[in-house]
């Protein structure tokens, strides 16, 4: 049986942790990367005519809202981190413990689940002033998080090699 690496753990646990949302891997071997991208969708019942980050203006019946997580290598990976939720070092090819990987899933479920009713809010109350939706990571909360997570699990799972 293969090693599991952070990417084939992280695909796995997303997969059984994050089933009610669509969530994706997109691994950049080029730019030593790995990115996870989230998806909420909502209905509109009021129509509201809504700008996208590039404004592009959209009345859907459903609202598809889109972001990212970005997994780096600081020595190799080019990014700019205004594109992402949240940018996470990784130690070049010795990769992530496995913890800091449960906690990057446990904590996102929290900010799907948050991220999720704040976006429902937004779209049924457009009356209560708040122009702009968006998901909001705690990097304090999440460094909390890892703190507890790699208590319990210090392995590391490797950057894979292809």
């Amino acid at each position: 049986m293969a090693k599991k690496t952070m990417v084939s753990y992280l695909a796995e646990e997303l997969e059984s942790q994050l089933a009610d949302y669509e969530v994706g891997l997109d691994w950049d071997r080029k730019n030593h990367s790995v990115e996870i991208i989230f998806r909420l969708f909502a209905e509109n019942p009021a129509k509201l005519q809504l700008d996208d980050a590039e404004g592009v203006t959209s009345e859907e019946d459903v609202i598809e809202f889109e972001d990212g997580i970005l997994l780096v290598d600081p020595k190799k990976s080019k990014y700019d981190p205004k594109d992402y939720l949240a940018v996470y070092p990784y130690e070049g090819k010795k990769g992530l413990r496995q913890g800091e990987l449960d906690a990057l899933v446990s904590y996102l479920q929290e900010v799907l689940d948050e991220g999720m009713s704040d976006l429902l809010d937004f779209l049924n109350s457009p009356d209560e002033g708040d122009e702009i939706f968006e998901l909001k990571w705690d990097r304090e909360v999440f460094r909390e998080i890892v703190a507890e997570k790699t208590k319990k699990a210090q392995d590391y799972l490797p950057y894979p090699s292809y």
